[in-house]
């Protein structure tokens, strides 16, 4: 799943995770200001937020750019001589091309976030105090966020056709290697399927996943110091009263309690979403023989293999039926826990309409960013199936045990029938 597109996986991975620490940490405690040497230096702390498209190529942008340049090649240079791979170009490269897409369009909720504070203020100065704000003042900042949003709208389709490709070099890299050992893997359960369809998928689901990982962490590290800056407008939480950076602590405990909660009740649908796969195999693979042989796909063993069909679906529907529940009410009650906490401060008027915008979009940025996982966790359950089949490919050619779901299919095929599993 990952030798064939990526250089020794699990030291590529270590070693970049070790590299992405580092070339943070000495950002944040040299870098950015060494671009003072080159004439770029970095923004002035007490300067107010730029408001504009001209936020992406200021001295301080073009120097990260920069930076961001170097460090790839060092670290893709290294890989290139020390351990070379066939598709080096597409795993190295191509994935620091997404990182960088990923920084770019974190920026661009920073660089709107900006913007929505002198807008809301314009609209509340007009709503109370009529004829004394200009139409054209609002149309101006319209069209400033009209300029960003275009900006976005060029990168984000520049960036899906770019990770179209990516995706379809990792399934081509897995392809050609499974192919490379068919006549070892034609052997296991449902083989043509996991290379023709399950490929696909595990690599658009991992890329898809990995980026939304890398854009939630992203998203942390530029809103925090946004949402606790903004904190100094919030001193009372409801119930509890006044705490340290309140709307940071109120967006740590709501996505950790989101993340627990669904974690629990989603534990087993993994394992059910696996073994719909198999179920549904060994259907298909019955209907495919009595194509072309007469005895096969007989109508008892069809209904028989439709019925374990259609006993793991009930089950699937049943656990996902508690989840989905817990899921809603979460999600309906995260839409108005920013407003809830911010009763106290509204109702004191103690904050402008623009900072209460800027309020709720930085409180959602960092609470769904801590909630990956709630986010995510159809899309993992998923990828967790796909890869538990692909597992069985990679336990054959390497002589390893099987996945013990395999094994217990193999051992005793009625296992999907389990009557006890099947709600009332």
């Amino acid at each position: 799943m990952f030798v064939s597109f990526f250089p020794r996986p699990k030291l590529f991975f270590l070693s970049f995770v070790a590299w992405s620490a580092f070339a943070v940490a000495f950002w944040y405690l040299l870098g950015r200001d060494m671009g003072a040497w080159f004439a770029m230096p970095p923004a002035d702390p007490e300067a107010l937020p730029i408001v504009g498209v001209h936020y992406f190529w200021t001295p301080q942008f073009l120097w990260f750019y920069i930076y961001f340049a170097v460090v790839t090649a060092i670290f893709a240079g290294f890989w290139f001589v020390a351990l070379p791979h066939p598709w080096a170009m597409w795993s190295i490269l191509g994935s620091a091309a997404i990182l960088f897409s990923t920084y770019f369009s974190v920026q661009v909720s920073v660089a709107i976030n900006n913007w929505r504070r002198p807008f809301f203020d314009l609209v509340q100065n007009a709503l109370t105090e009529p004829d004394k704000v200009a139409a054209s003042d609002l149309y101006a900042l319209l069209l400033v966020f009209a300029q960003i949003a275009f900006l976005w709208i060029l990168v984000y389709v520049a960036t899906r056709f770019f990770v179209s490709h990516y995706i379809f070099r990792w399934r081509t890299a897995m392809n050609d290697y499974y192919l490379s050992h068919w006549q070892r893997l034609r052997q296991v359960e449902g083989a043509s399927q996991r290379i023709q369809e399950d490929t696909m998928r595990f690599a658009s689901t991992v890329e898809g996943l990995g980026v939304s990982m890398v854009d939630s962490v992203m998203t942390l590290i530029a809103f925090l110091p946004i949402l606790y800056a903004l904190s100094t407008h919030v001193t009372h939480l409801p119930i509890i009263g006044e705490v340290p950076a309140p709307l940071m602590s109120a967006a740590i405990f709501w996505s950790l309690f989101g993340t627990v909660l669904l974690a629990i009740v989603g534990v087993r649908l993994p394992g059910l979403e696996f073994r719909n796969q198999r179920v549904e195999a060994a259907f298909r693979k019955e209907l495919v023989y009595g194509e072309d042989h007469a005895d096969r796909a007989r109508p008892l063993t069809v209904r028989e293999l439709f019925g374990n069909v259609r006993r793991n679906y009930f089950r699937l529907y049943f656990h996902y039926m508690y989840f989905n529940v817990a899921r809603s009410f979460y999600i309906q009650a995260d839409n108005i826990f920013a407003y809830f906490i911010l009763i106290p401060t509204v109702a004191a008027g103690r904050i402008t309409f623009g900072i209460l915008q800027q309020i709720l979009t930085a409180f959602t940025q960092v609470s769904s960013s801590f909630q990956y996982l709630v986010n995510a966790w159809p899309t993992i359950v998923e990828l967790l199936s796909i890869y538990k089949r692909l597992q069985a490919f990679e336990a054959t050619l390497h002589g390893g045990k099987l996945p013990d779901i395999d094994t217990e299919y193999l051992a005793n095929p009625e296992v999907d029938a389990r009557p006890g599993d099947q709600p009332a």
